[in-house]
């Protein structure tokens, strides 16, 4: 027990569980469009459910921490497939498991996004008067799914690389899911409650695939510049939100009067 005196621990617990956090983000965003497709009476379950299984992915992900390495060797080298000789282009064209897990998660983000972004402008089904296609519970759990293993991946590869203590991750992990589990529904409200904040969110969806791809060919973008620019968006968002309050707010005080 006397690494519960260890302060070293704490802070790894600390900086674990918000970096878990952030990362989570993007799950929750993805989770909340998927289950806003649902019956009101639906969602709340979907997005409870989506949630727990990625925190079931992620710890027995944790314990599988030798095959989770191993998927960081690389088993497939396209530079020599094709015959390229220079050095760098073998260093982006060597891909693992991992890398390819993070390819086929980034081009299936990258398609729900741009599919749904075309949804929301052209409003095809609307404007035709054709019905919409029935989207079921369990569909949206298996999307859910395939994402959430993505995003699991992801995250313990990040935990294993800052910590090694496993009951440190597990426990960061909990508490981070947790966190999210409090969260989702008031972001999922906000989220669906705006069409443009909907509009914002598939843009970010579709920003994380770019980054996924890019980063299954060794082309890191900075999370924090990520992060940054969606951060700066939101909040741009939320001032123009308030800003059409106010406007309404105005314009019913002067027919009021």
């Amino acid at each position: 027990m006397e690494w519960l005196l260890d302060p070293n621990i704490w802070i790894s617990f600390l900086t674990l569980t918000i970096l878990e956090i952030v990362l989570g983000i993007d799950n929750i965003v993805f989770i909340s469009i998927q289950s806003g497709k649902l019956p009101p009476e639906q969602q709340k379950k979907a997005r409870q459910i989506g949630l727990l299984l990625a925190l079931v992915m992620r710890v027995g992900l944790l314990f599988s921490i030798k095959w989770i390495m191993g998927l960081t060797e690389p088993f497939l080298n396209l530079a020599d497939t094709f015959g390229i000789d220079d050095p760098q282009w073998h260093r982006y064209l060597t891909l693992s498991g991992r890398d390819l897990i993070l390819f086929i998660g980034g081009l299936f983000l990258i398609y729900k996004a741009t599919t749904e972004i075309h949804h929301k402008v052209e409003g095809h089904i609307e404007a035709s008067g054709g019905k919409a296609k029935v989207v079921t519970f369990s569909s949206v759990i298996i999307q859910i799914i395939i994402l959430d293993l993505v995003f699991s991946l992801d995250s313990v590869i990040t935990a294993v690389g800052m910590v090694d203590q496993i009951g440190v991750m597990i426990a960061a992990v909990i508490v981070a899911v947790g966190i999210m589990l409090l969260s989702a529904e008031s972001i999922s409200t906000f989220v669906n409650d705006y069409p443009s904040v909907k509009m914002l969110a598939l843009a970010f969806l579709l920003l994380i695939g770019v980054s996924l791809t890019a980063e299954a060919f060794d082309q890191h973008i900075p999370k924090g510049y990520i992060y940054f620019a969606m951060a700066f968006s939101v909040l741009v968002e939320f001032l123009n939100i308030r800003a059409e309050k106010k406007a309404l707010a105005h314009l019913n005080n002067e027919e009021k009067k």
